[in-house]
Parts: C-alpha cells; structure tokens; sequence
C-alpha cells in the first residue's frame, strides 16, 4: 500500500535530501513503516540517524548544511520534541540555515475509526491547540500535511521557502491517520520547484556603487556571513586586492575574506572600543551582516557614505534594526560583486589612489599580524592565543573548525587564522549549545576532513555532550573537542560589569556564574562516546599535547576532549 508517510519519504529522497535526523515517538508509526518498506523494497530513503536529543539534531542538520550548502531534514515527536528544539530553531532561523522540520501530533480520532487512532494515553496530553504555533515565529514557512493527494506538493513548497534568500528553517507536521493512509502515486517535475533566482543589484545600481568605491580615499567592507558563499568570499578577495578596499568583520559567522590578505584589518565583536579602519572609512561598504558595529560603542565617522548590500536589508524579522545607509540594495552578494567588479573595470580610476590604499591596508594589517604574533609567543599563562596557535600548527590542509568560544570567539578567529572559505564556522545566533552536533554535522558532510570544535566550558554543558559523544561514536563521526575551562560563565559577567562598573557587582566575592568544582568533561565524553580525555594547562607542553590529540584523532578515529584549563 502506498501510503502518505511514503509519499513523504519520496518527496525527500526528490528533493536530494540525504539524511533524516529523528527522534522518534508514538506519532510515527507511518513513518517507520515506510522507511523499513523502501528498505525491503530497495528503494532509495535518507539514511536516519537516530538522535537521543532533539535540539542535537538540528544542530547537526545546521553544521551539515553550512559546509555542503544543503539542506537536510529532522524529524520530532509531537509538540514536546517540537519545544525540545529550542535555541537550535534560534539559531536555524537567525542563521539563515535551510532545513525541513517535521513532527507527527497526536491522532484527531478515538475510537478505531481509522489507522492510527489514539491507543496510547499519552496522545491525549499531548494533543495541544497550536502546535505549529510554537516555532511559527521563527519558520519561513509552516503547514500542516492533511492528506496524501498533494503531500508531494506541500513538501516542496515548503523547501521553496526554505532555499530562497532569505534562507531558513520550515516546519511541516501531521497526524498518525493522515500518514497511514493510502493514497495515489503523484509524479513531479521537481526541476519545476527550484528556489527563486537571487536578486540581482541591476546595472545602474552597481555602477552607482562602483562610482562610489572609484573616488573613496578609505573604502571599508564589513560583513558577517558572506562566507556562507565560497564563491562570493572569493569574489570578495578578488575585488579588495584589486582595487585596495579594506575588509572588517563584525561578529563572523564564516570565512568571509583570507585572514592573510594584505586588505584584511580583523573582526570586532563586543568591544568596547572604537575600530580604527572603521572610524577613518570615507565610505562603508556594509555586505551581509546583522549587527555591522554597535552603535553605542563603534561606528563610522558621521562623514562616512554607507552602503548596504544584503538579501535581507531591512532585517524583517528583528523589530529593532537600523544603519541609515545612503543607499540600501537587496541583492545576493556573489551576484553584487560581480557586478560591481565589472562596472568598476569599465571606470578609469587613479591608480595612485588604488595603490596608496593598498599600501595603507597592508600596513594596519601587517600590524594586526604583529600583535597576534606577539600574543602566541607569550609564555606563563595559558592563553586562548597560544592555544589556538598550536592547534593551527596541526590542522592540517583539509580541516573544519566550529568556534564557540563565546568571549574567546575573536581570539579563536584571530589565531586559528583560516585562509580558505568554508573551513571555519560559528553558529550565526544567539543561543548556546551548537558546536558539538554542528562538529558531527560537518563530519557527515566532509568525512575526511579533520574537524575541531572548540566551546567554552559553560557553552559545552549547553551542548547535551552525552548525546553529542554518543551520535559521534555510532555514526563514525570523531572530532576533537576543546573546552576552554575558565570556571564557568564569563559572558554574564562581562555584561553586568559593563552596565555597572562601579557596582555592587564589581566587589562581591561571587557573582553565581562559577562551574567550581568543575565537572569532568572528558568523562562525560569518554563515558558517553569513547572518546580519549586530555587535560592541558599552564605547565603542559602544548605541542606534545596537541600533537597526541590530533593523532588519536585520525589514526584511532576516536573522539578526543582536551580541557585546556586557561590563566
């Protein structure tokens, strides 16, 4: 019998989705059947991985999806495994990561009417009046499957939305009745059901821009998550070195531009200080970022042109959000760039003017080098700086890193120094517990690369590490996890001392936000996955350590946990 749950099943595999990442509960039944049936039958199904968490799954569909650009597909139980997502739907939804949702409720029959009606007591407490209402804020798209005739249909609709700029995470659901159903074999033309065509800036706009950029005397790009394209973080390179514009970071969730390219000045996150290429910038070239600099604490001069290229200017979904830019394009930035590229090849341009803007960019950067430079050779305390140093030393050609390191992500940034587009990811959001399933995610996605996920100890605890280690463990999926010990969270106590430096805060002897005495990270994941525990701190040989970390890695195929116990 072909039923709605295989129809689904079919729409996935139509969709070239390659795994499903569930948690499976009493609203499934259809579908389980349907996947043993294709199984039996030889037909093609994603492969399942089972997840014991929920929030874990998704963000092991997030990391998969930043490294290959695909989307994948979770499914969950009901409203209780749809709320289980939590921060993960945050993180989906403000990154921008395509994915599908999918979460069975509970049967609408009591009483034996059809397949799959209540027999379970538990479908009556969790049959709630809105389920889908729980992530609609969040959703580029959400429905609910009623019937097996246009199954097909909603599926794709939904992953429409889901690959169309402004890119996003969908939700579908379905009771058990609707899924054991019969229904008729639908065929699609899924060429037919592609996302809609990024915009384009249009001729006049880039030349527009490209006016702009001839005439600057300190041209600036800032940008978040242009990476997300290699090809535009090429594009982007490209343009820099040829014409000598400046490139700033601001909270990077991506390798937007080489961090050794002579035009690249760093990143700024929440410091609390002015960034001095982005305050001398006569224009400001803003390309795919959210918070391009705060403006309380760092901002363009009051002189400064600003321009901004984004496939979601006006931030709809953030009810407070401005820049003022002189000019606002929504555009897709590989497509912009290449525009502005070829606008610009056809203006004659003083090329003093380029070449003393490229000097000028060289040299903030060969500074900036210097400093981090200086930083890794210190010795005495175990820093972030040293630390990361030694892991760049051993990552080799063909490695992942997933940073987060919350008040370490700049210097994990600065000193892991990655030069290739899509080797270095944060999550994109704000909320806490995603490099460990992302690290799993990247591992399915790249099997031979070597992938690091690096956390603090606080955010580590938020990643669920006994289902983290357990997946990796089953799926053949290792990693070297580092947790960057400072005795618990030290984001809230950043926050309240900047708010009240003189405070009462500032002199008490606790704040609450100590881990002490610290778990033992390493048995929770040895225990949970088998992975090799090392301790590092300040009297460790780091070279040794890490070099022993990263054999076990790839020659063992072993999880690895190194707490690096900083100060």
């Amino acid at each position: 019998m072909y039923t709605t749950a295989t129809a689904f099943i079919d729409a996935l595999v139509e969709q070239g989705i390659e795994y499903m990442f569930v948690n499976l509960g009493s609203d499934h039944p259809g579908l389980v059947e349907a996947i043993a049936k294709a199984r039996a039958e030889g037909r093609p199904v994603p492969r399942v991985i089972t997840c014991p968490n929920e929030m874990v799954a998704l963000t092991i569909a997030h990391g998969f999806t930043q490294v290959t650009g695909r989307p994948q597909a979770v499914v969950i139980h009901v409203e209780c495994g749809t709320q289980a997502l939590a921060g993960a739907v945050h993180n989906a939804a403000k990154a921008r990561i395509p994915v599908l949702i999918f979460a069975g409720s509970s049967p609408f029959t009591q009483d034996g009417e059809l397949l799959g009606s209540r027999n379970e007591f538990i479908q009556w407490i969790q049959d709630v009046h809105d389920q889908r209402g729980l992530v609609r804020g969040y959703m580029r798209y959400d429905n609910e499957i009623r019937t097996g005739a246009n199954v097909k249909q909603v599926v794709h609709r939904a992953m429409q939305f889901a690959r169309t700029d402004p890119k996003g995470p969908v939700y579908l659901m379905a009771a058990r009745e609707v899924l054991e159903a019969s229904c008729e074999q639908v065929d699609i033309d899924i060429a037919r059901w592609g996302p809609v065509s990024a915009p384009a800036l249009g001729d006049r706009n880039a030349r527009s821009i490209a006016g702009d950029i001839a005439k600057a005397r300190r041209p600036l790009v800032v940008t978040s998550y242009l990476g997300r394209n290699p090809a535009a973080a090429r594009q982007l390179a490209s343009l820099c070195d040829r014409y000598g514009i400046g490139v700033v970071e601001s909270v990077p969730s991506y390798v937007n531009v080489p961090h050794g390219h002579d035009c690249f000045l760093g990143s700024y996150w929440n410091d609390p200080r002015q960034n001095e290429a982005l305050a001398e910038a006569d224009l400001v070239l803003v390309i795919d970022s959210d918070v391009p600099w705060i403006p309380a604490k760092n901002r363009p001069s009051a002189h400064a042109r600003i321009l901004h290229i984004d496939i979601d200017p006006l931030k709809e979904q953030m009810p407070l959000w401005y820049i003022e830019p002189h000019g606002a394009y929504r555009a897709d930035a590989e497509t912009a760039l290449a525009e502005i590229s070829e606008a610009l090849s056809n203006l004659a341009i003083d090329q003093g003017l380029i070449g003393e803007r490229r000097a000028h960019y060289a040299r903030l950067s060969a500074k900036r080098r210097a400093r981090l430079a200086s930083e890794e050779a210190e010795t005495g305390a175990l820093t972030t700086a040293r630390l990361m140093a030694s892991v760049r030393t051993h990552l080799g050609n063909h490695a992942i890193v997933i940073n987060e390191g919350i008040t370490n992500y700049q210097p994990v940034f600065d000193h892991i120094a990655p030069n290739e587009p899509g080797t270095m990811f944060a999550s994109g959001g704000g909320s806490l517990g995603y490099n460990g399933g992302a690290a799993i995610g990247a591992k399915l996605a790249s099997p031979d690369a070597t992938v690091v996920a690096i956390s603090g100890d606080g955010t580590y605890m938020f990643t669920v590490p006994s289902s983290v280690h357990w997946i990796a463990r089953r799926y053949d999926a290792p990693f070297l996890q580092i947790v960057l010990n400072n005795d618990g969270w030290n984001a809230p106590r950043h926050s309240a001392l900047a708010v009240h430096p003189d405070g009462y805060a500032s002199r008490a002897e606790t704040l609450d936000l100590s881990f002490s005495p610290a778990p033992d990270y390493g048995g929770i994941a040895k225990a949970a996955g088998n992975a090799e525990p090392i301790m590092v701190d300040r009297e460790s040989d780091l070279d040794e350590v890490m070099a022993r970390a990263f054999a076990i890695l790839r020659n063992e195929r072993r999880s690895v946990l190194v707490e690096a116990r900083l100060g």
